[in-house]
């Protein structure tokens, strides 16, 4: 899945390698995905988007979007993507091809579920695309402690976990489910932990952990649970993922836990991050 680690990569990536190309031609569902979203009709992409020539790539919280002129492509949640050499030919199957008058091309997939969106600048009124654009990102000067100071004072604290404050709501957009791991695991704090319990030092550490680990995973071009643009793993070895396969804890050497919670898994160490 594509969170802010992976999106900031992506954006200087793909703003290295297109910018200035021309479209030339947009194929949309090669293969039919059931949970391929778009923005309109994506068969009427390539009359859209013909012609246009790519700007900036910009990251917007776990969004990546592509500027084409007068005209923005979206891209979020589970999007793959590759780029193409000159030559190289389209793949058998893809959810958005899109070739260049060079004849490079960029191909998108669809794993699990995500959104493909063309759409005029301007005119998006999908409201979490609007709070990536809109709200500030961890990785600014901006998200200062004051600012994360208000949004704890915007919930009920007695009644909100660590992970539905951070990972929910669209709070910090870009900061989900998979970079809330290593946040919480860095402050030592359990995710079913309610902010009430927090402790001032406590919340000190929150967040650092949560400016000092996405600043560190996209710094090291995303994490290694996830693809970049040129279909390498990022640099950030996660340690509370699926990639700790041995399911160990660095810090004290005890079992990590993993579990379901919130609509996804948690990976935890009990000894560390004590509820």
């Amino acid at each position: 899945m594509i969170e802010l680690p992976e999106s900031a990569t992506l954006a200087k990536q793909m703003t290295k390698e297109l910018k200035g190309k021309r479209i030339e031609k947009v194929a949309a569902l090669k293969s039919p995905h059931r949970f391929a979203f778009f923005c309109g009709d994506p068969l009427a992409y390539d009359a859209m988007l013909h012609g246009k020539a790519v700007g900036e790539t910009k990251a917007y919280g776990g969004h990546v979007e592509i500027g084409l002129e007068d005209y923005r492509l979206d891209f979020n949640d589970g999007i793959t993507f590759k780029l193409l050499a000159p030559g190289e030919p389209e793949p058998k199957k893809h959810q958005l091809y899109i070739r260049f008058e060079d004849g490079s091309a960029l191909c998108m997939s669809v794993q699990m579920y995500g959104a493909m969106s063309a759409f005029p600048a301007g005119t998006s009124d999908n409201p979490y695309y609007l709070a990536a654009r809109e709200k500030v990102s961890p990785l600014a000067d901006e998200f200062d402690v004051d600012y994360f100071r208000s949004l704890l004072d915007s919930v009920d604290r007695k009644k909100t976990s660590l992970k539905a404050f951070l990972a929910t709501e669209q709070r910090i957009p870009g900061l989900g489910n998979g970079v809330l791991q290593d946040i919480l695991w860095t402050a030592r704090l359990h995710p079913k932990r309610k902010l009430a319990d927090l402790g001032g030092q406590e919340t000190a550490e929150l967040y650092m952990a949560v400016k000092n680990v996405l600043a560190d995973m996209a710094g090291k071009g995303g994490r290694d649970t996830e693809k970049d643009l040129y279909g390498n793993a990022g640099g950030y070895k996660t340690v509370m993922s699926k990639n700790n396969t041995q399911m160990v804890c660095p810090g004290c050497g005890g079992v990590v836990k993993k579990e379901a919670y919130l609509g996804g898994s948690v990976y935890y160490c009990p000894a560390c991050q004590k509820l």
